[in-house]
Formats: structure tokens, sequence, C-alpha cells
């Protein structure tokens, strides 16, 4: 599947996804109209209110979403990174001794059979720091796929590569800096993009049980005073999704630069269509 920035330079691509947002948000204000018919407006925001309710929520609280929304990001930025180093590390020794993959394996898939909504309590009752909790969470949701997409990659290296560079007696280190990390670097950014979305979402479960900013505070807060802070709870989650997509798209603009030679990249060179 192309990452969407590739496809946005195409004209014809663009207007789709104009229609696409614009059919979107029609039906968002359709859907609220048909509800305001049947409910009170209490009711009926209390479900989904009109667009232009969240859009002018969004522009008179811009200030504090934007500073609760610093700290959410800047916490599920620092987890993410740590995850990533660390998913990348395991990927790269569990590569180099099959033991070592075979004994780590159970413990990393185990890992992640405990839901963020049950471990998050109980890592913020642990360590009483929110700031912490939230790098934590965003680590632990990181560093899984990290691990399985990056080895995965390492493993689908050429055999016809390695075995040329054992027979001109490469390093080890040439190994990998020449063929295996190329090779892994595909699967390394599947990976990263999945787990970008996951430590924003993770961090704000975190903020979900008591932390004392971030933006799942402002939904909790929203959520206290009802129908009158409604706007502000919806502009709340679309800031969210936006730093989640934000996150993705960086990430896919990355990767680009450091694989061209993907068939989607290469594909989208001068002429095609």
């Amino acid at each position: 599947m192309h990452p969407m920035f590739l496809r946005l330079g195409k004209p014809g691509y663009r207007v789709w996804v104009l229609i696409w947002i614009m059919s979107l948000l029609i039906l968002w204000e359709g859907i609220a109209w048909a509800l305001h018919l049947f409910m009170s407006p209490q009711q009926a925001a209390a479900r989904l209110p009109y667009l232009h309710q969240v859009m002018d929520a969004s522009i008179r609280y811009s200030g504090t979403l934007a500073e609760q929304g610093a700290v959410t990001f800047g916490n599920a930025a620092l987890g993410f990174a740590g995850g990533a180093l660390l998913g990348l590390l395991l990927a790269l020794l569990m590569s180099a001794a099959g033991w070592l993959e075979r004994t780590l394996s159970p413990y990393v898939v185990s890992s992640q059979m405990v839901p963020v909504i049950g471990l998050a309590p109980i890592v913020y009752g642990i360590i009483h720091n929110a700031a912490w909790a939230r790098i934590l969470m965003a680590a632990y949701v990181t560093f899984f796929p990290i691990i399985i997409h990056t080895l995965k990659g390492l493993k689908g290296a050429s055999r016809e590569h390695l075995e040329l560079m054992r027979a001109s007696g490469a390093s080890r280190t040439a190994h990998y800096t020449k063929c295996l990390i190329p090779s892994a670097l595909p699967g390394l950014f599947s990976g990263l993009k999945i787990a970008a979305p996951l430590a924003v979402t993770s961090s704000i479960v975190v903020e979900l049980m008591g932390a004392p900013d971030g933006l799942g505070v402002l939904m909790v807060s929203s959520l206290y005073y009802g129908h009158a802070q409604v706007g502000m709870f919806w502009a709340t989650i679309m800031l969210s999704m936006g730093i989640g997509m934000i996150s993705y798209l960086f990430i896919s603009l990355i990767e680009r630069w450091l694989t061209p030679w993907q068939p989607e990249f290469r594909s989208t060179g001068g002429g095609s269509a």
C-alpha cells in the first residue's frame, strides 16, 4: 500500500481525498442534525455534536489544546523513541544469536498479553509519576512491533548477497551495514508507523487514570461538565487523531528518504501515472 503522502502529489488523488473528507464532514453534520430532530439538544449533543460546535471549541480553546497536546505528545515521543531503540537492539541481538531469539521470543510475545487499559493504572500506581508512566507505556506498545517487523526484515535478507559477502571475506559488521540492516529498514519503518499512533493512545490512557495534565485530562474534565463541554471533548479527540496521523506521515517521509529503492517509491518517478 502506498503511503498517503506519495499519492497526494497526483491531482486526481487530491480530488478524491477532498471528496472523501467533504463527504465525511457532510455525513457528520447530517447525523447530528438527525439526532437533534428526535432528541433533546442535550441528548443529541452528548451523542454527536454539530461539526461547527467542535470547530468553535477548537478555536476558542486552542491555547489549552496546544498546551495539553504538547504534554501528551512530548511524553509519547520520548517513550516511542526509547521503545524503538529497545526493539531495534533486541531484534539485532536476536538475529545474531538463534539461542537468544528462542529464549526471548516467548517473553516478548507474552509481554503483550496484558492490555494497555489494564497495565496503565498498575504502572502509574507503582511509580506515582505521570510523565514517566506515559513514557513507559508508550515504550511498552512500541518495542513489540519494532522487534517483530525488524526481525522479519533481517531474516529476509538476500541469501545470494550474504553468500557473496562471506565468499569475499566481509566482516560481521559489513554483513549488517551492507546487507542485513538495509534489508530490515522497510520492516523497521512498518513497525514505526504502527507504533507511533499507539504511543499517543497509550499516553492518553495513562492520563485518564488521574494524571495532572495532558489530553486525557481534558477528555475527563469535558465529560464531567456534560453537554456544556461536548465540543471541547470532541475537539480533544480530533487533536489526538491529528497527532497520530501527523506522526505516521512524518515517519513515512523519513522512510521514503532512507529507503528510496522500495517499489512503491520507484513507481512514483517521472512519467508515472
